[in-house]
C-alpha cells in the first residue's frame, strides 16, 4: 500500500478527521470510518505523549498529529511512536520551518543538516528494532506540514514553501481570521480571499497545500483552489451535533 505522504505527492487530494476527544476507543470508530487520515490533535485536545501513543496503535501507519507548539523535542517524541506525518502550529517564518524540517530528519548524506536524535533501537517506529531497515527509510517516510495561521505566515509563504524538507502547508483558517481582525468571522469575504490565495500559492510552489473546514461546499472550494491535505470532519464536532440535534 502506498503511505499518505506517496498519496498526497502524487497528487491527490486526501480528507481526514480532526481527533480531539482524547480516547482510543473514539479514535479507532473514527479509524472505521473511511477517512484517508485521522490527525491526533495535540494542539487543543487533551492529550499527552502517552495518549497521543495510545491513539497511534489504533489510527495506523497514517495516523498524524498536530503538536502543541513548533518544538523539535515534540517533533522526536511522536516521530519515535512510529507518526509519519506531523503538523505543527503557528510557523511564521522559514527560519522557523527549517529548524522543524531538521528536527523531522536524520543526519545524513542527503540531509546532512539533520537533527533527529537517533534512538531507533529502542522505539516503537522500528518495530523495537524489528525493522532494521527504519534507519535508513525514515527521512523518506517522514512528512512535515507547517502551519501558515498568521498574517505574518502569509507575508513569508513563499519562502516557507521553499524550505527543504518542508513537504507541505496548512492553513489555519480560524487563527489566520483572529489575525486579520476577524475574531469569530471565518464567513468575511477578506478571510476567505486570503485563504484561497495561499492555497493557490502553496500549490503553486509544489509543495502540498492543506486546510480544515467543517462545511461541505467549502471543502469542495478549496480544493478547487488547491489544496490536497483536506479536513472535513472533527470527532467533537460530530459528537456534540448530533447529541444536541437528539433533544431538539
Amino acid at each position: 500500500m502506498t503511505s499518505l505522504k506517496e498519496r498526497l505527492e502524487k497528487g491527490q487530494v486526501q480528507q481526514g478527521c480532526w481527533l480531539g476527544l482524547g480516547t482510543a476507543t473514539s479514535a479507532e470508530i473514527a479509524a472505521t470510518a473511511g477517512f484517508d487520515w485521522c490527525l491526533i490533535d495535540g494542539e487543543h485536545g487533551p492529550y499527552d505523549i502517552s495518549q497521543v501513543a495510545q491513539q497511534a496503535r489504533v489510527l495506523g501507519p497514517d495516523a498524524c498529529v498536530r503538536i502543541p507548539n513548533a518544538e523539535c523535542w515534540m517533533i522526536k517524541q511522536v516521530l519515535d511512536l512510529g507518526i509519519h506525518t506531523v503538523v505543527v502550529p503557528m510557523v511564521d517564518t522559514a527560519d522557523q520551518a527549517r529548524e522543524l524540517a531538521c528536527a523531522m530528519r536524520y543526519p545524513s548524506k542527503e540531509f546532512p543538516q539533520g537533527t533527529r536524535g537517533i534512538g531507533a533501537a529502542i522505539v516503537r517506529a522500528s518495530g523495537y528494532n524489528l525493522d532494521t531497515s527504519y534507519l535508513a527509510q525514515a527521512n523518506d517516510r517522514v512528512c512535515l506540514m507547517v502551519q501558515a495561521e498568521t498574517t505574518t505566515a502569509l507575508e513569508n509563504l513563499e519562502e516557507i514553501c521553499a524550505v527543504d524538507g518542508v513537504d507541505g502547508v496548512f492553513v489555519g483558517p480560524s487563527d489566520l481570521a483572529a489575525s486579520m481582525g476577524y475574531l469569530h468571522n471565518l464567513d468575511a469575504p477578506e478571510v476567505q480571499a486570503a485563504v484561497d490565495a495561499a492555497l493557490r500559492r502553496i500549490a503553486a510552489s509544489g509543495k502540498i497545500a492543506g486546510c480544515l473546514t467543517l462545511n461541505k461546499a467549502r471543502s469542495e472550494h478549496y480544493i478547487k483552489m488547491g489544496a490536497r491535505f483536506v479536513a472535513i470532519a472533527s470527532d467533537v464536532a460530530l459528537l456534540s451535533g448530533a447529541l444536541r440535534a437528539v433533544r431538539s
